[in-house]
């Protein structure tokens, strides 16, 4: 099968993070409603469930465009990612008041202190697991669509 690479990498990119902001939005559901977390949902969802599904489809199709010409493993590929999301998610919080940086670490919503290095163990922990997850989830994906 070889008609439309293109989109048949997006759909095998889409699944992933689709299944998985349906489970944490799930939890966040339980904690507001259960357990009284006062964490805004609809605050804290919006841009992940508006922008992750694409992005992995979208990075997918990059992948697969990069395939043509040099060979990059597909778990080094995703571990790039973060790096794109973490950015934009940081200009649009900041834009939109949601997160301040201050000398101790990073401010969610005025109530929340993220210090600096619970930050980049954070971020070392989501980097291993985006790696993970590419090299067997959507790599299979990408197996089972037929484009690895």
């Amino acid at each position: 099968m070889n008609t439309h690479p293109y989109v048949r990498a997006y759909m095998a990119g889409i699944v992933v993070p689709t299944i998985a902001l349906v489970l944490i939005l799930c939890v966040f559901i339980v904690a507001r409603l259960v357990y009284q977390v006062p964490v805004p949902i609809e605050r804290a969802l919006v841009f992940p469930m508006a922008l992750a599904p694409n992005l992995f489809g979208l990075w997918n199709m990059l992948y697969l465009r990069l395939q043509r010409g040099s060979y990059i493993p597909i778990g080094f590929h995703g571990a790039l990612l973060p790096f794109l999301v973490v950015s934009m998610g940081f200009l649009v919080a900041t834009s939109l008041g949601f997160l301040a940086a201050t000398r101790g670490g990073l401010v969610w919503f005025q109530a929340i202190l993220v210090p600096y290095p619970y930050f980049a163990v954070g971020f070392t922990v989501v980097l291993i697991g985006y790696y993970l997850v590419w090299k067997y989830f959507v790599n299979f994906f990408n197996e089972l669509q037929g484009i690895a």
